[in-house]
């Protein structure tokens, strides 16, 4: 009887990744765009969903039956979304990893998928990147930020609202989020938020994963940190865009206390923010601005 090697799965050019915790329509909204998108492309893409939710939304089947190509996977539980990203990126080696939010469509017609990898590919000391991200009307999301130490340690008071109440929040929650910078221009920036980021491979083994000590929230600040620490500078690409649909769970509940007891999120922001002032004290700076 003749016996035959088990197939092996080549490498990609590109696996995205979602991470889906019950948000089902969502994630398939997305991967359709993402599907529309990469239809003609010359690369090889895989995309795949980590899913946190066991299943629980009908997202397995649902899958299988309208993207069969898309690769599920359990993650066992709800392990974060910086794990779950990692989960998702291990089960397929590429070139490139792209985490994307399952809240974001694709533009038609854009070759979004196409160009960030021939973006990288063009720029082979780049270790991570982020396109512009707009909002469902089209309006400009600040989504690139500075290692600003006073600004990221009024950041809790941003993510309640402060910074419409208090000028001196808004000084600095401003100077975080950069917006005095050209977001018609593609630059350095000292990290892009982790709603669409991809990274280069090669880098990845110097920098590794995902910190998985953050369950959600500040793990893409850490993860640009660790790139710029390792001589891997990290860029804001203006002229590709994805539409995002933003919404900040963790500011829902008014107040300053209120939130760490009644809204989860809340809670989680903080302690992640905590773990990273620790595990970066004494190494802020402003990379971008130095490269």
């Amino acid at each position: 009887m003749a016996r035959y090697a088990p197939l092996v799965e080549l490498m990609k050019d590109i696996n995205i990744v979602l991470v889906n915790f019950l948000i089902k329509d969502d994630t398939l909204n997305a991967i359709a765009s993402l599907v529309q998108d990469t239809a003609s492309c010359p690369f090889s893409v895989q995309i795949t969903v980590a899913d946190n939710s066991r299943n629980q939304d009908g997202i397995k089947d649902a899958l299988a039956e309208n993207f069969p190509l898309v690769k599920y996977v359990d993650c066992g539980g709800n392990v974060g979304f910086g794990r779950g990203n990692n989960i998702g990126f291990q089960t397929t080696e590429a070139r490139y990893y792209f985490a994307l939010n399952s809240d974001v469509v694709i533009p038609d017609n854009s070759r979004t998928v196409e160009r960030l990898i021939r973006f990288m590919d063009e720029h082979p000391k780049i270790g991570c990147a982020g396109p512009k991200l707009v909002n469902p009307d089209g309006t400009l999301q600040y989504t690139c930020f500075r290692f600003d130490l006073p600004s990221i340690l009024i950041k809790p008071f941003k993510q309640i609202n402060w910074d419409k109440k208090y000028s001196w929040i808004k000084k600095h929650a401003d100077k975080l989020i950069m917006k005095d910078f050209n977001h018609h221009a593609t630059m350095p920036v000292d990290w892009v938020l982790g709603a669409a980021l991809i990274v280069r491979a090669e880098a990845v083994k110097q920098v590794g994963w995902f910190d998985e000590r953050y369950f959600m929230y500040m793990e893409d600040c850490d993860w640009c940190h660790e790139f710029w620490a390792r001589g891997w500078p990290v860029y804001y690409v203006h002229d590709i865009v994805i539409r995002h649909g933003l919404t900040r769970n963790s500011a829902k509940v008014p107040g300053v206390f209120r939130p760490l007891f009644k809204n989860r999120l809340a809670r989680v922001h903080l302690i992640s923010w905590l773990k990273y002032l620790w595990k970066w004290r004494g190494q802020h700076k402003y990379y971008a601005e130095l490269s």
